[in-house]
């Protein structure tokens, strides 16, 4: 099984799984919270990254 928490997804992408997403810069200073099913916002422009990493699943599964 793969590990969620390491895949990027990019702006534009469907969201797999509410919860909190990282940015995948090194600095790890942007968030967001986002929807399963809604699309992954751009990074923001301070942003050194390409992506989005799941930090916190919203529903964790057991």
């Amino acid at each position: 099984m793969s590990d969620r928490s390491e895949q990027v997804y990019h702006p534009g992408e469907i969201v797999p799984e509410s919860g909190i997403y990282e940015c995948d810069c090194a600095q790890h200073y942007e968030y967001i919270t986002d929807v399963r099913g809604h699309r992954f916002p751009p990074v923001h422009k301070e942003c050194s990254g390409s992506g989005w990493k799941l930090k916190d699943a919203a529903h964790p599964s057991p």
